[in-house]
């Protein structure tokens, strides 16, 4: 009975077992851990994030290849200013030339943001483990509104002085002078299309 007993619990512990390694493959999937995953670790340099977070997708031509670890501020004693350090890890077999452009991306307007990679072209200079790379800042939005209001006044002045009769286009609108001019120019060519070849003798 003691040997049956300890038989049954055995097999008990078994399916438990198995039951739990189940559960923490599942919950390592859920969460995006590459446990079993060989890559390697690199860092972007920015001064200038716009709110990427850790976890977010590294993407290298359009395609995900790995994920944000870490964000830290750091002050350069060189440039004498606060940048960003981003941590990330990347898959073994994605080798990025040194020369690529790197910068934080956003899934539509007000989406996700992620690291972008575009590659460059010299493959013979890879970037390799715990190597660090400048990456392209990303427009601050206050310095995107400002840029839209700047083409808007000066769509709104463009339209102002064609309204004025001032400029080129504003004359050319609403001068008659200059559109009796032209008509009468235009029925010249017709009648004598011969002029267009016309040159002066030197």
């Amino acid at each position: 009975m003691i040997f049956g007993k300890t038989k049954m619990e055995l097999k008990v512990g078994v399916f438990v077992f198995i039951g739990l390694c189940i559960l923490a493959t599942f919950i390592l999937s859920i969460g995006g851990f590459k446990t079993w995953t060989s890559g390697y670790d690199a860092t972007f340099l920015f001064n200038f994030v716009n709110g990427i977070k850790c976890g977010a997708p590294v993407r290298f031509t359009g395609v995900d290849v790995g994920h944000v670890k870490k964000i830290k501020i750091y002050y350069d004693s060189t440039l004498a200013k606060d940048k960003v350090r981003v941590a990330c890890w990347l898959k073994k077999d994605v080798g990025i030339p040194r020369d690529s452009t790197v910068w934080v991306n956003t899934l539509g307007l007000l989406g996700e943001k992620y690291i972008e990679i575009i590659p460059g072209e010299n493959y013979g200079d890879l970037l390799f483990a715990g190597q660090e790379l400048v990456g392209t800042d990303p427009m601050p939005m206050h310095e995107i509104t400002e840029l839209a209001k700047s083409i808007a006044k000066n769509i709104d002045t463009t339209f102002t002085k064609i309204n004025n009769k001032e400029g080129t286009i504003g004359k050319l609108l609403f001068d008659d002078k200059i559109y009796r001019e032209l008509d009468a120019f235009v029925v010249d060519i017709r009648q004598h299309p011969w002029k267009l070849m016309w040159r002066d003798k030197e």
